[in-house]
């Protein structure tokens, strides 16, 4: 374990993108969302929500893939195994994500005892999350950044593996993928049980049950490739 949390500081060298980046982010959201009711003349007037918060998953992804190909090689070299810099990279993963989802907590609070930024305006506090308490709302923010973060995670240890042939095949492989799922479920008319489907599950279920699962998949195939992948 202790080897573990030195990989782990390895990592961490990375600190501005795995942690200075997204925070920046969540602290600047509320302004973002001023500039968009600026800009759309909605100003305070009425409840309404603004759906920012998929951008962190644009911030958290890549960050995780940058200590797949810059991180990774560099700590071969220093002769550490793939299953430890997997764990410390598990271990990594989900301390942002529960750090970030933490911070996600703290915004949703503020954001409520503030009236909506003033404004009654949602960023956090979105009805397509539920209504759950802080330490459940906690975990539901944190799923969904723990599955992207299992993306980048995969997407860099394909591209430590393959280079770009492997990005390209795995982009069209993925592509192809949800266009043959797509005309699938099209075709035996399947889209209304599937509404059905989701509209009955809890949101915690949808938001960190789920997203967990999806994340276990992708980082079972991401140690399947990280085996062979060379510095």
């Amino acid at each position: 374990m202790t080897r573990v949390l030195d990989v782990a500081r390895i990592q961490l060298v990375n600190w501005p993108v795995l942690l200075a980046y997204p925070l920046g982010l969540l602290a600047v959201l509320p302004l973002l969302g001023w500039g968009i009711d600026v800009s759309n003349g909605e100003g305070a007037f009425g409840a309404h929500e603004i759906y920012l918060l998929p951008a962190l998953w644009g911030v958290v992804a890549p960050a995780h893939l940058q200590s797949m190909t810059q991180v990774f090689p560099f700590a071969l070299g220093l002769g550490v195994t793939r299953r430890t810099f997997a764990a410390a990279t598990a271990l990594v993963v989900l301390g942002q994500a529960l750090l970030l989802g933490l911070v996600m907590v703290v915004f949703d609070v503020v954001e409520r005892s503030t009236g909506g930024w003033g404004r009654e305006a949602r960023i956090f506090g979105l009805d397509v999350l539920g209504q759950h308490g802080p330490a459940a709302l906690w975990f539901v923010y944190s799923g969904p950044l723990v599955a992207v973060s299992a993306i980048g995670v995969l997407a860099g240890v394909v591209f430590q593996r393959w280079r770009q042939t492997g990005i390209y095949l795995a982009l069209a492989g993925a592509v192809a993928l949800v266009a043959g799922i797509k005309l699938l479920v099209s075709r035996r008319s399947w889209w209304p049980a599937i509404g059905d489907f989701l509209g009955g599950q809890p949101s915690f279920a949808l938001y960190t049950a789920y997203p967990l699962v999806f994340a276990l998949a992708l980082g079972g195939a991401a140690w399947l490739v990280l085996r062979r992948a060379t510095a």
